[in-house]
């Protein structure tokens, strides 16, 4: 069997992973027009987080063990909070309870004029509410996929952190 290196594999299969979900996020956005709303957008963070987590314990020297099994732990625990988020937007999709978010138009300023109205309708774009999917993949949406491989990699990142462990 070849040999695993685990505390060089581990903290770049973390990057790696984040920076791919991070495309598909940006590519669903850019490439193909799906608005983001400001849970979306809240559910990059702990990817972005995770991936510069994942290049410090990539770069770090190759007898700093404990800080890369730490990092890649670290990171464990940013891809459960990222889940969190995640199961959070699927309710406020489901209607299971309201965002605690600023989704959508929630009001704001109220113009006192006919040329205060006009001016904030020229300039203002409304942000997309939290509770409208723009795409679904057999019924579900990216929220919804976004749960189970936020886990899946969080468990991935502890088992990895642990296998760090052991080589050293």
């Amino acid at each position: 069997m070849p040999h695993f290196d685990a505390p060089r594999l581990v903290p770049f299969a973390v990057f790696a992973v984040s920076a791919f979900a991070l495309g598909n996020a940006y590519t669903a956005q850019y490439a193909f027009g799906l608005e983001p709303c400001i849970l979306c957008l809240y559910q990059r963070i702990p990817y972005a987080v995770a991936g510069v987590l994942g290049i410090i314990a990539f770069l770090l020297p190759a007898d700093k063990t404990d800080w890369k099994s730490g990092a890649v732990a670290l990171s464990g625990i940013v891809f459960l909070v990222g889940a969190g988020i995640a199961f959070y937007h699927v309710g406020v999709e489901q209607h299971w309870w309201a965002s605690a978010a600023s989704c959508g138009n929630n009001g704001g300023d109220v113009p006192k004029t006919i040329d205060e109205l006009r001016q904030l309708l020229m300039q203002a774009k409304p942000a997309k509410a939290c509770d409208e999917v723009d795409w679904t993949l057999f019924g579900l949406s990216m929220a919804t996929y976004n749960v189970p491989f936020s886990l899946a990699l969080a468990l991935g990142s502890l088992w990895g952190a642990k296998l760090i462990r052991r080589a050293d």
